[in-house]
């Protein structure tokens, strides 16, 4: 077998004229910073989540960083998060001199355990930033039932791989206080470089994250505020937008293909990441649990099969991040980056390939 992890060339190629046609309008205008399709898009991407205000910026990770400085988050202060994600959504924090604070995960869906936070809010907690992991939210409700009784602190969700998945019917990047997403190529919804967007239906947190992204302007030379240059370039504006006319088709086909992935990595009886019936997941990777993943790997890359590890080390434990946190004190995210492995998953994933990825997993699991 010889599958692609992420098949982004047949994406382009049953989209090729409509990409085509969105960056040839770009570049026939020429308004590469800030062009109407940036406004275009921002408006479509509103109305697709129900969120009353959405900021197109430079990346997920922009989109983390604006969104804590719109909420004057700085040294002193704690966010609680996840040790078990992409180390952007510490390293946001710990850039504003404020301090991540690591709550272990549910040990079946690898999110933040919900459970756990309230235990380690204290006078100095300024947010809750939980992820919505491979995909799958969080337990969003009862994460801001928690902010709300303690000072209605602001949530903020990293919907980095999450766009398109649903909440008891509500719209991922639309579940809380703010919502972030990446348009990173691999992502549900990818561009072709760097992208990202803020959800938020606060008019005031809406109107410092638009000023922020323009290093602080609210009006030209008039800057209000310390701010970044964090804006969404027009032209990966315009490969979203074209995206955006069959991306229903493509979150349909997720589904279907993480339902059916499920079916037979069942029967096959190896272990996986759950899903919740109260939300959907997009299936930004699918993920099993394998007690020897090093020899598992080997083997199935030799057997043509590409794999990824979403992550191998919690943030906790990493050189960077160590000193916050004890290294024994998120056991779940210990025990489960020594064991959780991503397998191919993309839109164009055939019934072929998916029986033959599960039989080659079923060969090699221990």
């Amino acid at each position: 077998m010889n599958i692609p992890f992420i098949d982004l060339r047949s994406q382009y190629e049953a989209l090729k004229p409509q990409i085509q046609t969105r960056i040839n309008a770009v570049l026939e205008h020429g308004q590469y910073i800030m062009g109407p399709e940036v406004k275009e898009l921002e408006d479509r991407l509103q109305e697709y989540t129900g969120a009353k205000h959405c900021i197109t910026v430079a990346s997920g990770t922009e989109a983390l960083l604006i969104s804590l400085m719109a909420l004057d988050i700085g040294p002193g202060d704690e966010v609680i998060t996840t040790p078990f994600t992409f180390v952007a959504t510490a390293e946001v924090i710990v850039l504003l001199g404020a301090k991540p604070v690591f709550v272990d995960i549910e040990p079946d869906t690898c999110n933040i355990n919900a459970a756990l936070i309230e235990d380690k809010i204290t006078e100095n907690t300024k947010a809750i930033m939980p992820v919505s992991l491979y995909g799958q939210p969080a337990d969003m409700d009862e994460i801001n039932a928690i902010a709300a009784r303690n000072g209605n602190l602001p949530v903020i969700e990293d919907a980095a791989q999450s766009f398109g998945a649903e909440y008891k019917g509500r719209k991922s990047c639309n579940l809380s206080t703010i919502g972030c997403t990446s348009f990173f190529p691999s992502k549900p919804l990818g561009c072709y470089g760097d992208g990202g967007a803020i959800f938020t239906s606060d008019d005031n947190l809406a109107q410092a994250c638009r000023e922020i992204r323009v290093h602080g302007q609210s009006q030209r030379y008039v800057h209000t505020r310390v701010g970044v240059g964090g804006r969404m370039d027009t032209i990966q504006c315009a490969v979203i937008l074209a995206k955006l006319e069959r991306f229903d088709w493509e979150v349909e086909q997720r589904l279907k293909i993480g339902q059916r992935y499920n079916e037979l990595i069942d029967d096959a009886g190896i272990q996986r990441v759950q899903q919740r019936e109260d939300r959907t997941s997009v299936f930004g990777q699918y993920t099993v649990m394998l007690d020897d993943r090093g020899t598992a790997q080997k083997r199935l890359t030799e057997a043509g099969i590409p794999t990824a590890v979403h992550y191998p080390v919690p943030l906790n434990r990493q050189p960077a991040y160590q000193d916050l946190c004890c290294e024994d004190c998120t056991p779940n995210g210990a025990r489960l980056a020594e064991r959780v492995m991503s397998l191919p998953l993309h839109p164009h994933l055939s019934e072929a390939s998916l029986e033959g990825i599960t039989a080659a997993v079923a060969q090699v699991a221990p």
